[in-house]
């Protein structure tokens, strides 16, 4: 399996050029990143001690010529933009970038159904096996229990919540039967009044070099479950995110989430 990679030369790009070199079954074949970048024109395998042969670039035609699929992990507007090209020139995606506006979100799903692609906003294997237990969790729960989504993540991070909290956020508020647009609380300040016992709150937190915490407290009367997932390295991303690769050799169009890659979720390609 041909695949590039956006975002060579970030935390994130880097980690996954570092998994996919170590796959028998994978060849990284581009690397791309943003024009201007003082990485372009090194070896992607550079900063690892590793010679690939595949110069860093900014410009995609170069970086996805012999491209089967692209892993993205960068911002919103880059991602759409490779999207596009992806589209014209039948390469499969892999979207792990956050912060998508719900046009933006409407624009993935025209995409897939001209092309493969699956958009998840966390790629962990255990933190989708998290996502089932907390679906589990809030329908056993919903009467009598505050819920409280608390995540933490490195100062780097541009958007907040993270796009984790928020699609557990999503998964919550579905099975109980509730829209989070209109029940989700992201900021406190003040003489807030009493908390509204349908409302599902947010808590952020960013620092150091924290690559992502969260938890998500139920507090009712007399006692408090907490559901908590934490990361201590993007490694579980980089390695959700070849079993996406894996997952659409198999499917020719459609946008797919970590859900059905794993098998929780019919593939309706929704």
């Amino acid at each position: 399996m041909k695949i590039a990679v956006a975002g060579a030369s970030g935390r994130m790009g880097r980690m996954l050029i570092e998994t996919i070199l170590e796959q028998p079954d994978m060849q990284l074949c581009g690397a791309l990143d943003l024009p201007g970048s003082a990485q372009l024109g090194q070896d992607a395998g550079a900063f690892a001690g590793r010679h690939c042969g595949v110069p860093i670039c900014a410009d995609l035609a170069q970086g996805l010529r012999d491209a089967e699929y692209l892993i993205d992990f960068t911002r919103p507007e880059g991602t759409l933009q490779h999207l596009a090209y992806c589209a014209e020139h039948g390469v499969k995606m892999v979207i792990g970038t956050t912060g998508f506006s719900a046009e933006q979100k409407s624009t993935l799903a025209a995409y897939g159904q001209r092309m493969a692609l699956v958009a998840a906003p966390n790629m962990s294997v255990g933190v989708n096996v998290t996502m089932k237990l907390l679906e589990l969790a809030a329908r056993q729960l919903s009467e009598g229990y505050d819920i409280e989504i608390i995540e933490a993540h490195h100062r780097h991070k541009v958007d907040a919540p993270s796009g984790t909290a928020l699609q557990m956020g999503e998964v919550i508020a579905q099975a109980l039967g509730r829209d989070l647009r209109e029940v989700g609380v992201f900021a406190r300040e003040g003489v807030t009044g009493a908390r509204d016992p349908s409302s599902i709150g947010f808590a952020t937190v960013r620092g150091g070099d924290i690559i992502g915490d969260h938890t998500v407290l139920f507090a009712g009367i007399g006692e408090r479950i907490e559901i908590s997932h934490k990361s201590s390295s993007r490694i579980s991303y980089a390695l959700g995110a070849l079993r996406c690769v894996r997952f659409l050799q198999n499917h020719a169009s459609g946008l797919f989430d970590m859900q059905q890659v794993l098998g929780f979720a019919p593939l309706n390609k929704a």
